[in-house]
């Protein structure tokens, strides 16, 4: 506990620019001010730097670039590898875990330990690790480095502690899983193929034990030859030499023949008893040409070849298809008897898998589903059923379904929300899947204490907005919202328009949400706003539109001259507010091409539409071209459901809009706000000559060119990554001719947004007319405010030092130096609340707090009617006070404290639906919940406290004095991306995340550093954009195009983690083999009685030579390593005591068995002397 008492006077005599511009803020950081005063502020710290810890919690979505698959039939849990070194293992719904290699290499194969609880990963830089799953975090117990050759195929048969592994020189390699150390016993490629063979048979391509006998190994090489190694007698077998490359092989399970998948398109058949020639070949998708010829068909990659008892067997294999089919999706093929069913799948196959009912290869198979790792997507197909249906997958794999352009995460949502959407939501649900479970369930999952509603929301290109069920660590989608279904379809050739975006124009930008009002709003692509309502109920609806020009100049006046010099007016220029629908076309007062280019860049469906039950869209927003300039992206947006208002502002100027009475309030630029009060002097801007641009092309591109591996230059602002033009050459003459060029406020180009002067002739930018390589509102955002200062971001162009993938590079000047360049300033961050808008005020009214990218804020105080109806009827008044804060750097979040340190919720409307059935007995009334910073301070008096962070520094204000009372300098050598204040241990703090990777908490008021953590030492464009806080103490950002990753900064949190993860290992018996029947067992050859340990073990192989690889121990702890060592092992001892006392049983068996034989021969001798004594003796004798 910490007691801060500072104490201030001089609250009201400080002019504004005094106290802002004065060193009395402070530069050092937590500096207090030494304003002294009668009053005191007294609060109480509680958090310290050990409530802090970071660390990563789970992550969701598909697995980026997949490169490997692997499934343990007994504890029934999948593994994906991938190409950036990650493994995710999943079990059923709540059971998925994340690993990565620390080398980042490629994972090529994978290998479970079937029942053990382990899985070796073999990665492209040619090392073994052993990861214990035994462990709700799995770790790395063993690495085996090979130095001299390349690995190309692994093989670990069922209960075995041998790995074989095969290589690129066509050697095959045997390791000791227990101890992961490699055996003496090797077989070299050149013993394996004859002495007469001239070339070399190429990398081994697949390796297999036979199913009949253990002590036999098939060696596949990439040439089309195939070897099997007796690895007892140590010499081949049988050899056979085919002229098509092999892709793989796979076993009949009585291990008298084997199929093989060639490149050429073909299936071939081997029989054991004759090895000379195929027994059968197959050209599955090859059909015969007219000239007798068959068609070429492209390699089939893999085949499974899988028995069943009661039917034909399966043959599965995915590739073959003929050449001349050009366009064709990729195909799995299932061929049972002489059905072949053909399945087209969106993506590329990386892999495939057979799931079967045993886990031994001499049994009959019983397949049952087939596990399909896509590109990007995972899908198992059910066996069991003969149309062949898909299993529902429950992992939250098509996050990616259309690229993710934005994210939000909400903590303690009301616990009503999540059940209502789901409930939506499922209405729309996919049908057709397979009735049956899930198969991949392993693993236990339960529902841990510390759980509690959230939300995760992501936005994407083609305009689509999910709604998740974040808790408890999972990932369940409620509800799909499509933002598209406002407009119409724009058509091809529709004028500028239709040229504005091309690929997409409903991209979502940003989103705001309200979950207590259920008040949803969405910035778009195309510079569009749409809010949305929450009803239980569907409705006939038209949707109301509004246009707004919000492109104003101080020399070039847009708005009528009767509204020049008002700072309050409800008609902005382009339109009368009170005409809710407006065509494209429609005129515009203040230039003479109004007429023609005042045209939003989306046309609105102008009819009655009927809406489903879920978020139903009320009003759409849209800003206008103007003489030939497309509108620029909304940058900054907040909604607020007691006020009934909505602000939204760019690099132009600010927007305020009445939703309930579908009014624009306000529409200024950014200097009309600050009136008199301008904190810095400004240069008067020369008149800028007509652009020419010989650019044919707009540089407005859809938001997945952003996900490509594009080799472009990027440049990025506060709110929008926007690529240049080609012409490189031509932008950089166009800078040169004007002062006013984008080099500090990347994201307005243009500093105006007219083409030229007044006086001078105009250009008409039509269709056919050159169209400029600027900047559009085609790029995605870096949600919320970022910096007003150009960041150059480079993609991979090359492998060298000057263009590193992902990284910033960031050329800029301070914001205070560069304002002579450049006057544009973006808004960049807005919130409305309950605050003081003058010094003089005594009671809290309405405002808006707005934040610039130049680090100035700025107060607007509103008049909003209290009273239902009188809200209706009566306009809302809004100007500008004049109070102005300063910061280093483009402003980025506001946080509202009492003066005891206690968050400040913005007020909210209480959400009722407005398509309900009427009740006369409870009249309809708005409820609102206010948070007044009056309310809840008796002891403290009147006043709070404003928190306001930017990209360098956050301040701590007292209003209504504006007194800084804390200041922190946060960066000097970086810059903030994301900054908030939340909640967490029942108490509130700043949270920072840099540029650098740095992630940072400071607590509140006194600014004090309590977390810093290098935690990604580089940040690329995806995470800086997607990065978000909630409260709790989590984060989230998008790690890949396809994974959200999920961390906690939060001590607490992290030492509930291992309650809430699940377990991955679950103790499950080992199902017993199958009787084989004595005929089988004599015939079958000696399976069973052959000893790897004997012939790979020290004693008989020797060492290997110490420079082919290298052991490199885990960090998986002895504990671990101990029961991985054991596990093997362990199964091996168990079935030798097993075998010992089944024959200790037999042994008494065969001792009671002679016990009866020779108390049965006693009892016969006995009763023969007693007939012998008997036989004469008369009846009477007796």
């Amino acid at each position: 506990m910490k007691k801060f008492r500072k104490v201030l006077d001089g609250l009201t005599t400080s002019s504004p620019g005094g106290t802002i511009g004065s060193p009395s803020c402070g530069s050092a950081a937590g500096t207090p001010t030494a304003a002294p005063t009668p009053k005191e502020i007294d609060v109480q710290e509680t958090l310290a730097s050990e409530n802090f810890q970071l660390c990563k919690t789970v992550r969701h979505g598909f697995p980026y670039q997949p490169s490997a698959l692997a499934f343990d039939p007994v504890q029934k849990i999948l593994a994906v590898g991938s190409r950036s070194g990650g493994v995710r293992i999943l079990g059923r719904p709540g059971v998925d875990c994340y690993c990565q290699h620390e080398s980042g290499a490629a994972v090529l194969q994978l290998q479970f330990l079937v029942n053990e609880g382990a899985l070796v990963t073999a990665c492209a830089d040619d090392t073994l690790h052993l990861w214990n799953l035994r462990q709700r975090r799995p770790a790395i117990l063993h690495s085996l480095k090979f130095n001299r050759e390349r690995i190309t195929f692994c093989h670990l048969p069922f209960q075995s502690k041998w790995l074989y592994v095969g290589t690129e020189r066509g050697n095959t390699h045997i390791v000791n899983i227990e101890s992961f150390i490699l055996s003496g016993y090797v077989i070299m490629w050149n013993k394996a193929i004859e002495l007469s063979t001239k070339t070399h048979p190429g990398p081994v391509v697949h390796l297999s034990d036979s199913p009949k006998d253990e002590g036999k190994l098939l060696i596949g090489f990439e040439s089309g030859t195939i070897v099997q190694w007796d690895l007892r007698g140590k010499k081949a077998d049988f050899r056979i030499y085919y002229d098509e490359a092999i892709h793989s092989v796979s076993w009949h399970h009585e291990g008298k023949q084997f199929m093989c998948s060639h490149s050429d398109g073909s299936l071939t058949l081997w029989n054991l008893r004759n090895t000379t020639k195929p027994f059968q070949v197959t050209f599955p998708h090859g059909k015969i040409q007219k000239d007798g010829r068959k068609e070429s068909c492209k390699p089939i990659l893999k085949v499974e070849y899988k028995t069943s008892r009661n039917s034909e067997p399966f043959v599965v294999f995915s590739g073959g298809l003929s050449y001349d089919k050009a366009g064709r999706r990729p195909t799995l093929t299932i061929m049972h008897g002489k059905a072949i069913t053909v399945l087209e799948m969106d993506y590329p196959i990386v892999e495939f898998m057979a799931l079967c009912e045993t886990p031994y290869n001499n049994e009959v198979q019983e397949p049952y589903a087939v596990v399909v790792l896509l590109e990007k997507d995972l899908i198992v197909v059910d066996l069991t059923q003969s149309n062949f249906p898909v299993f529902e997958n429950p992992y939250p794999m098509d996050i990616h379904e259309s690229p993710v352009t934005c994210t939000a995460y909400f903590a303690d949502c009301p616990p009503d929300i999540i059940p209502i959407l789901y409930s939506i939501g499922a209405k729309h649900k996919k049908t057709g899947y397979s009735q049956k479970e899930w198969p991949i369930s392993g693993g236990t999952w339960t529902l841990g204490s510390h759980t509690y509603p959230e939300v995760i929301i992501t936005g994407h290109a083609d305009g689509s907005i999910k709604f998740w069920d974040a808790s408890a660590i999972t990932l369940q989608m409620l509800y799909k919202l499509k933002t598209s279904k406002v407009f119409e379809k724009p058509k091809q050739g529709e004028g500028r328009a239709a040229e504005l975006v091309e690929e997409d124009p409903f991209a979502v930008q940003m989103v705001s949400w309200c979950p207590q009002s259920r008040i949803f709003c969405v910035v778009g692509i195309s510079a569009h706003i749409i809010l949305y309502r929450f009803s239980k109920y569907d409705a006939n609806t038209q949707i109301v539109s509004l246009e707004v020009r919000l492109q104003c100049e101080p020399e070039d006046v847009i708005s009528p001259s009767e509204n020049e010099n008002n700072p309050c007016f409800s008609e902005p220029g382009s339109h009368s507010p009170q005409t809710y629908h407006q065509h494209p076309a429609s005129p515009s007062s203040g230039t003479p091409e109004g007429i023609k280019d005042s045209i939003p860049c989306l046309k609105v469906k102008d009819r009655v539409v009927r809406v489903p039950p879920g978020y139903q869209a009320e009003l759409v927003i849209q800003l206008l071209w103007v003489d030939g300039e497309p509108p620029q992206q909304v940058t900054s947006l907040d909604i607020n459901s007691a006020y009934g208002l909505l602000a939204f502002g760019n690099c132009n100027g600010l927007a305020v809009v009445d939703y309930l009475q579908k009014t624009v309030l306000l529409c200024m630029s950014t200097l009309d706000l600050y009136g008199a009060t301008d904190p810095y002097q400004r240069l008067t801007r020369s008149p800028r000559r007509n652009r020419q641009s010989t650019s044919g092309k707009f540089c407005m591109r859809g938001l997945s060119n952003f996900y490509s591996d594009s080799k472009k230059r990027i440049r990025t602002s506060y709110q929008s990554l926007t690529e240049l033009s080609d012409n490189q050459q031509s932008i950089d003459m166009e800078r040169s001719k004007s002062p006013t060029s984008d080099h500090v406020n990347g994201h307005c180009t243009s500093p105006t947004s007219q083409p030229c002067s007044a006086g001078k002739p105009r250009v008409p930018m039509g269709p056919e007319g050159p169209r400029l390589t600027r900047r559009g509102p085609g790029r995605p955002p870096f949600r919320k405010a970022q910096s007003a200062a150009c960041m150059e971001i480079s993609l991979p162009v090359s492998h060298t030092e000057e263009s590193r993938e992902n990284s910033f590079s960031r050329s800029r000047s301070s914001s205070v130096s560069s304002i002579d360049r450049d006057t544009k300033e973006a808004i960049t961050t807005l919130q409305f609340g309950e605050s003081y808008g003058r010094k003089s005020d005594a009671l809290p009214t309405p405002c808006l707090w707005v934040g610039t990218s130049l680090g100035v804020v700025l107060l607007i105080p509103m008049s909003i009617p209290t009273d239902q109806e009188e809200r209706m009827e009566e306009p809302v008044t809004i100007g500008p006070s004049g109070a102005v804060l300063m910061l280093k750097g483009s402003v980025l979040s506001f946080g509202f404290l009492d003066c005891m340190g206690a968050l400040i919720q913005s007020p909210y409307e209480v959400w009722r639906d407005l398509n309900a059935p009427e009740d006369p007995d409870r009249p309809r009334r708005n409820k609102l919940v206010h948070f007044s910073p009056s309310s809840s301070q008796d002891t403290c008096g009147e006043g709070h406290l404003a928190v306001v962070c930017s990209e360098r520094q956050a301040k701590v204000f007292l209003m209504p004095s504006q007194s800084c009372l804390f200041v922190h300098n946060i960066t000097e050598s970086s810059f903030v991306l994301r900054a908030d204040v939340v909640s967490v241990c029942n108490s509130v703090c700043l949270a920072c995340f840099c540029a650098n990777g740095h992630v940072m908490t400071l607590s509140l008021p006194s600014l004090r550093p309590l977390m810093d953590v290098n935690y990604l030492p580089l940040t690329d464009m995806r995470i800086a954009r997607t990065f978000c806080f909630t409260n709790g103490g989590q984060a989230l950002y998008l790690s890949s195009p396809t994974e959200i990753q999920r961390i906690t900064y939060s001590q607490e949190m992290c030492d509930n983690l291992q309650e809430m993860l699940g377990e991955l290992f679950t103790p499950i018996e080992t199902p017993e083999a199958q009787n084989r029947g004595f005929l089988k067992g004599f015939f079958g050859g000696n399976a069973h009685t052959f000893d790897r340990e004997e012939l790979f073990g020290e004693a008989a192989a020797g060492k290997a030579s110490r420079s082919l690889a290298q052991h490199i121990p885990g960090q998986g702890g002895m504990e671990g390593m101990k029961v991985a060592a054991s596990g093997a092992v362990g199964e091996l001892a168990r079935a030798r005591i097993a075998l010992d006392e089944r024959g200790q049983r037999l042994g008494e068996l065969e001792e009671r068995t002679a016990l009866m034989m020779t108390s049965a021969e006693t009892f016969s001798k006995h009763a023969h002397e007693l007939m012998l004594k008997c036989k004469d003796k008369k009846w009477y004798q007796f």
